[in-house]
């Protein structure tokens, strides 16, 4: 067994959002550390992992670590640019993400930090970077396996099983759960019974499917970004809303849910409410299951 813990150091979705009214919740956007004794795990590169690679500089015992990515949009790419280990000669850091190959991997990477978007660009990194080509069997970094899979979200996207000390933590930031079930609800009667039939069967599939995904995970941290009213108005945006979350959690067997991808525009107080609510699902349903808002600076031991 290794001395093991996952910490949050970004849990907002789309934009950073830096507001006094936020500062409970956290403003940094999607940034989480999982480490096992001296290997280090990143999900995410937000702007989460800007005060992380500054606390990283400040300690002289650990000089390596892996970076996976779920995709490139800027919310969880946004950090690199500022990210002071990879300026660093003593570093080695070693990155995962969608792509056909390593080159690809890089190419994504590279690219918001290339003019005009960006004065320096990834060819001013001083760290010892590579970047790891797709593999069936997933990567192992030290005593942390991991392994990934394809989620519903605009392009390419992945979630990640990440086993350390005999737990299963499933990490799905961008997710939107129950899409086809979303979609086909109150439009039934535009399709013929054929039609309905089909969908049917692809609800169910989904579904399945999703359960297998985290079913029993000890720890999941999934994506709860919006309210029923404004998951309606943005459908097929990729994001969940936390009581379809919530629901899936409990219909897996999973032990423990950190809500995660905050909106960036609900307050702490609107997040604490939504936690209010979300408890009373679990409690409705007689669940076991242990309910958190995911927050920044939490750590949470494995």
């Amino acid at each position: 067994m290794s001395n093991a813990y996952l910490r949050f150091w970004g849990v907002r979705g789309s934009y950073a959002a830096p507001f006094a009214s936020h500062l409970k919740v956290g403003g940094n956007t999607s940034c989480v550390e999982i480490r096992a004794d001296d290997h280090i795990l990143i999900c995410d590169a937000g702007t989460g992992i800007i005060p992380f690679g500054n606390e990283l500089m400040r300690q002289k015992d650990i000089r390596e670590l892996f970076v996976i990515l779920t995709h490139y949009h800027w919310d969880h790419v946004c950090g690199l640019p500022y990210f002071v280990p990879a300026f660093s000669p003593e570093w080695k850091i070693r990155f995962f993400g969608p792509g056909e190959d390593k080159s690809e991997i890089k190419k994504h990477i590279a690219a918001q930090m290339r003019a005009p978007y960006f004065p320096v660009g990834t060819e001013s990194w001083l760290a010892d970077i590579k970047y790891r080509s797709p593999r069936n069997d997933g990567f192992q970094h030290g005593p942390i396996s991991i392994k990934y899979n394809n989620v519903h979200h605009p392009g390419v996207t992945y979630g990640y099983r990440i086993q350390v000390n005999n737990k299963t933590i499933i990490y799905i930031s961008d997710n939107e759960c129950k899409f086809i079930e979303k979609s086909v609800t109150g439009r039934r009667e535009e399709f013929n019974e054929e039609e309905r039939t089909l969908f049917d069967t692809m609800i169910k599939e989904e579904h399945e499917s999703e359960l297998d995904v985290i079913k029993n995970a000890d720890i999941l941290i999934h994506d709860a970004q919006y309210t029923p009213e404004d998951y309606s108005k943005k459908r097929g945006w990729g994001h969940s809303c936390y009581v379809d979350t919530i629901n899936m959690a409990i219909d897996a067997g999973v032990k423990e849910l950190y809500l995660y991808h905050h909106d960036p525009n609900y307050t702490d107080k609107f997040i604490d409410a939504i936690h209010e609510r979300s408890l009373a699902i679990v409690r409705k349903r007689k669940s076991s299951l242990r309910c958190y808002i995911a927050q920044e600076g939490v750590r949470v031991n494995l």
